[in-house]
This record gives structure tokens, C-alpha cells and sequence, in this order.
């Protein structure tokens, strides 16, 4: 069959590509789809100038709420570049019958070696004895080795998982490998029960664990749940890591929680407000280690979300949608 040149390519566009492709990807499969334009990044002021002709948006972190919809009568399909889609106004777009995508389960192999690259940091304290090594530490010490800090094993601890989707699953099951008892909260304890993990209530969860690491999605009910009650309840050697939701945990409240011993340290690769203030309250915490919301982003991790993506315009195109966020 003779391609059809009496109808235009679909008008795609990219609005803020360069967190799922800073160069070392390539575009040539979204080319393939229509006339694509791409954007690294997008401002509120320039959004509407950029999306006014698009079928077809791809979008990570741009906000399109209500009024921006509006305004932009052309659009038919938002493609997420994430699993989360909060920064879309999903009751508008169904309104205006604009189809929404995400993308799932690209980065979970990613979140959980970056959950224990985490871990590992505050047990073992690579990066701090790397240093000191440099700094000439060790070649001034009278003896064969030396430590900056007790350094704990992980083999016996507990670990608690807020969250026992895919990603939560897959920490359990890396646990276990470590040797490491396994607790979650779910909400759906039947359909994923395993034989290695005990479902107990969100108090327990943060009272009997040794490691508690947070997987939940963020939503109206659960935001800023890690908050005083919670922490008050966590074990003085206790560890908190997260590299779900910054909104999970109430800031201000951890602060307190590191500065007052209620906990041994945290990890955290997301933040409330990303990239954050210089006066974030986290930032300079004590026992808190902070890095810029890169678990999903292995070179793997993001070839898959490419291909999810473009997986996600093609199928709108053909009239088949996939991965509608509903």
C-alpha cells in the first residue's frame, strides 16, 4: 500500500527530554512516529508557545493543569516519560478527551541497586574511608586498619518496606539475600503474599525495623505520614531511606528526628521540592545523606523508558492506547 500524503504528520513534542536523554540516547525511533520537535527544558512561559501545535505531548515534569489544557485545543495525547503523573490535571485532560500515558516498571532494577548503594553508604561508609585514605589518613596510622565509624552488618537486622509493589518486592527479595528479616505494609496482603515476608500495620513497621525504606506513591492520603508520630517510634540505630516520594516524609520533622538521636541516619534521593532551596531543611542535616533523585536513572533504565515511550506514541497513533493512566 502507497503511503497517504494527503494527511500531515502528527505534531509531536517533547517538552523537557533532557532528563531522559542528556545525549547519550537516541531519538531516531520517536522521529519515526511524525514531525517531532524536542525541548530540553520547558518554562511556564514558554509551554503553551512550544505545545500550541502538538498532537502529541511528551512530557516528565512539566506542570499541565487545567487552564493549560485549555489552551490547547489541538492536543489529543500526554505521554508521561514517568511512572508518576501528578503534574497532569487528569480530570481536565479526560474532559477535553486527551488521552494520558505513563510508563511502568522500567527502573525498578535500577531503585533497588540505588536503595542499597544507599544503605550500604551509611553502614559501611565507603565514600567517607575513601576520602580519608586520600587525605592521608591511613598512611599515618600506627596499625594495618582503622574505621570512622562502627560499621554494622546488615545479615539479621530487619528490613521494613512502606509500599510492597514491584519496586518494594524487589528490595524484599535483595534483603533476604543480605540476610536481613523482611517487613512491609500493603494493601493488598493476600494477592502478594510471599513466604519471607510478614504484612504488619505502618506503627509496627516503624517501631520493630532496623532499616524502614519507602516505596508508596505519593497521594492525598499518605503525604507527609513519616512525620513525628512516626519517627518518635523508630529505633535509635535505626535507618531511614527513601527513593519513592519526597512528599512521603515531612522535612522539617526528620530534621528534628536526626538532630534530637530519635534515628541513626537517613538516605533520601528525592525531596519535597526538587532541585531543592539552599536553605532545605535536609540540606547539612546530620546523618543524612542526600543524592539528586538519579535511582531510576541507569543508562538501562532510561533506554527502557525510551522505548516505552515511543512504544506508547506509536500505539496512540495506530488507535490502540497503551498505558493509560486512568
Amino acid at each position: 500500500m502507497s503511503p497517504d500524503f494527503s494527511k500531515p504528520k502528527p505534531k509531536i513534542v517533547v517538552l523537557d527530554g533532557h532528563t531522559l536523554n542528556p545525549g547519550d540516547l537516541s531519538w531516531d525511533p520517536l522521529h519515526a512516529q511524525g514531525d517531532v520537535q524536542i525541548f530540553d527544558y520547558t518554562t511556564p512561559e514558554a509551554l503553551l508557545s512550544r505545545a500550541a501545535d502538538a498532537d502529541v505531548l511528551v512530557i516528565n515534569k512539566v506542570q499541565l493543569g487545567k487552564a493549560a489544557l485549555q489552551a490547547l485545543p489541538r492536543l489529543r495525547c500526554i505521554v508521561v516519560t514517568a511512572t508518576g503523573y501528578n503534574n497532569v490535571d487528569i480530570a481536565a485532560a479526560r474532559t477535553q478527551g486527551i488521552v494520558v500515558c505513563n510508563a511502568r516498571a522500567y527502573s525498578t532494577e535500577a531503585v533497588v541497586q540505588h536503595v542499597f548503594a544507599l544503605l550500604l553508604e551509611l553502614t559501611n561508609a565507603v565514600g567517607a574511608h575513601y576520602q580519608s585514605v586520600q587525605a592521608g589518613y591511613w598512611a599515618a596510622q600506627p596499625h594495618f586498619a582503622y574505621t570512622l565509624q562502627p560499621i554494622h552488618e546488615l545479615a539479621g537486622k530487619v528490613m521494613g518496606i512502606y509500599g510492597f509493589g514491584n519496586i518494594g518486592q524487589r528490595v524484599g527479595e535483595v534483603a533476604r539475600a543480605f540476610g536481613m528479616q523482611v517487613l512491609a505494609t500493603h494493601k493488598h496482603p493476600e494477592r502478594d503474599a510471599r513466604p519471607w515476608v510478614q504484612f504488619v500495620s505502618l506503627e509496627t513497621l516503624f517501631e520493630q525495623s532496623d532499616v524502614v525504606s519507602l516505596h508508596a506513591p505519593l497521594s492525598a492520603a499518605n503525604e507527609s505520614i513519616v512525620n513525628t508520630g512516626l519517627l518518635r517510634r523508630m529505633k535509635p540505630d535505626a535507618l531511614l531511606i527513601n527513593t519513592g516520594r519526597g512528599g512521603l516524609i515531612h522535612e522539617k520533622d526528620l530534621r528534628l528526628a536526626l538532630e534530637s538521636g530519635w534515628l541513626a541516619g537517613a538516605a533520601l534521593d528525592v525531596l519535597t521540592t526538587e532541585p531543592p532551596p539552599p536553605d532545605h531543611p535536609l540540606i547539612q542535616a546530620p546523618r543524612c545523606l542526600i543524592t539528586p533523585h538519579l535511582a531510576w536513572a541507569s543508562v538501562q533504565a532510561r533506554r527502557r523508558l525510551m522505548d516505552i515511550t515511543v512504544q506508547n506514541v506509536a500505539a496512540f497513533l495506530k488507535g490502540m492506547p497503551q498505558n493509560v493512566v486512568s
